[in-house]
């Protein structure tokens, strides 16, 4: 079986009903938009990977918050679809990351692209759930997987069923875990 990146996964969490919604937010068919998202998503696990490997307060900030997707249960397939999630990751802390990550994403895509940063904002909100979602499912395959599958993102020294890195270790076993848990795309 080949792993989907994660961008495909956000697209097929996003669903068609969603993904038409923001080609028209965009002006433009659900090619278009897919493009789009699949640039908006790349560009934003793109911080968070440079976010999570630096040494300052927004790298303690996104390792917590990695922790925190890894140590959460999946949501059901399709609940990103469903125009919020309740209490499941709304408030949790990478709510937050994805939610800093999104202005300076969004002008650098409006710069690229030439679509307003407003309307890439507007995307970006409408993915945030769907990003947690698939962050959420794949963190759950890795962390349960990581310790008998001897998967090469797992940290030295964890057992199956631990979570890399939350014994106040603050090393690379939680960016191993984003690595895994976003694929190898573009750093």
């Amino acid at each position: 079986m080949s792993e989907s990146s994660f961008q495909d996964d956000v697209l097929g969490e996003l669903g068609d009903e969603k993904l038409t919604e923001i080609a028209g937010l965009l002006g433009t068919d659900t090619t278009g938009a897919r493009e789009t998202v699949a640039e908006t998503v790349g560009a934003m696990t793109g911080d968070l990977r440079k976010k999570a490997d630096a040494d300052d307060a927004d790298g303690v900030e996104v390792r917590q918050a990695i922790a925190e997707v890894a140590d959460a249960e999946p949501p059901p397939a399709g609940v990103a679809t469903f125009g919020g999630l309740g209490g499941l990751l709304s408030g949790g802390m990478m709510a937050g990351v994805l939610a800093k990550v999104s202005k300076p994403v969004a002008a650098a895509l409006s710069k690229r692209t030439g679509i307003p940063a407003a309307t890439i904002s507007r995307v970006i909100e409408m993915l945030i759930p769907v990003v947690l979602a698939v962050l959420a499912k794949r963190a759950s395959g890795k962390a349960a997987g990581a310790g008998a599958a001897g998967a090469p993102g797992a940290a030295p020294g964890t057992t199956p069923g631990t979570t890399p890195g939350t014994s106040g270790g603050a090393g690379g076993g939680l960016g191993d875990l984003l690595g895994e848990i976003l694929g190898g795309g573009k750093k």
